[in-house]
């Protein structure tokens, strides 16, 4: 399995509180990282999201525990007394089962209990966009917007919705914009035709423009390079995409009329490629409807494993209110 450590962070965007742990697994790579009292992201790695089979989700326990294990021994002055774990699919947040990832192949796996069991920490368990986006909208672009919906595009389409203010999950089903009906095909690995996923992922803008020209490329970064270099086929696919995003987006404006969308996830790193005709596309859909802002994510690559380190503080908080008992009596009584 590759695997890199990346340059952890020596600010504090989540302030002073419980030191933790925090996961957030995606489609194609997992991010850990290691956050001290201080709101210091101390240790911060990336590697390849384990895939194997049927037994993935295993797989990815595993690598939870391997890495809580050595980020621990190699930071003995932090001491983490929860964790917060994000995967992606339908997740059920209160019972903390994976439902169903069809990209990941696992089914109702209890992962809470799993990682509970094999670290012997709290965990808490939501899904890897409503993570992200519940940073993004308590310290980043989504926080001044009461109503407003975070979206991510990767190597799949999902969405963190908030109204008024709060977080809503439908049971877990909330956001799965990415299986939305939008055209005719291609078929999802949902099991459907015509998914937003399956147009315009990053994932799906490559493997159709390999498709349509032959030309093998790694992601739709190429696929854009190539666009603007004058090649009609990847501009028919980068157009198809965007038309689809407005479509999609145009839905979700009819039925929540959101201040802002924010969007973030690999796609979003197109910048004004992105977002210009998107909004144009979008303006040109609504008639009545209150207009969005569109803006990017502003957290970065990160945002999982912040949104999830905040969420393993909200666990530990609510547990045991910092007034009642500092962070460090219970680094001490953890070790005890």
């Amino acid at each position: 399995m590759t695997e890199h450590a990346t340059s952890p962070s020596r600010s504090a965007p989540l302030g002073a509180g419980h030191a933790v742990l925090a996961f957030d697994v995606g489609g194609t790579d997992m991010k850990a990282a290691l956050i001290d009292a201080d709101g210091r992201i101390v240790a911060l790695e990336r590697r390849a999201t384990p895939h194997d089979g049927d037994q993935t989700a295993e797989a990815v326990v595993s690598a939870v525990a391997e890495l809580s294990s050595r980020f621990r021994a190699e930071h003995p002055e932090v001491r983490p007394l929860a964790i917060g774990l994000l995967v992606p699919g339908h997740v059920d947040d209160e019972a903390g089962i994976g439902v169903f990832s069809e990209n990941l192949r696992w089914h109702d796996f209890p992962f809470r209990a799993r990682v509970e069991e094999t670290v012997g920490l709290p965990v808490t368990f939501s899904h890897d966009v409503r993570g992200a986006g519940e940073a993004e909208h308590r310290i980043g672009a989504a926080a001044p917007y009461r109503d407003v919906v975070v979206m991510a595009i990767g190597t799949g389409i999902a969405g963190a919705i908030f109204v008024d203010g709060r977080l809503h999950t439908g049971g877990g089903m909330a956001g799965e914009m990415g299986h939305s009906r939008v055209a005719d095909g291609p078929e999802c690995a949902c099991g459907g035709r015509g998914c937003l996923e399956a147009i315009a992922s990053a994932a799906a803008i490559a493997r159709r423009y390999t498709a349509l020209s032959g030309v093998a490329v790694p992601g739709a970064k190429e696929v854009l390079e190539f666009a603007a270099a004058g090649d009609a086929v990847a501009q028919s696919v980068w157009d198809s995409a965007l038309d689809a995003l407005a479509l999609d987006l145009s839905h979700t404006v009819a039925l929540l009329a959101p201040e802002a969308i924010v969007i973030g996830g690999g796609l979003a790193q197109a910048g004004p490629a992105l977002f210009e005709p998107l909004a144009a596309r979008l303006d040109a859909i609504l008639t009545f409807q209150r207009r969005p802002v569109l803006l990017p994510a502003s957290i970065g690559e990160n945002a999982g494993v912040i949104g999830a380190a905040l969420r393993a503080r909200d666990l530990l908080d609510a547990a045991w209110p910092a007034e009642q008992q500092p962070a460090e009596q219970q680094a001490e009584e953890q070790t005890a």
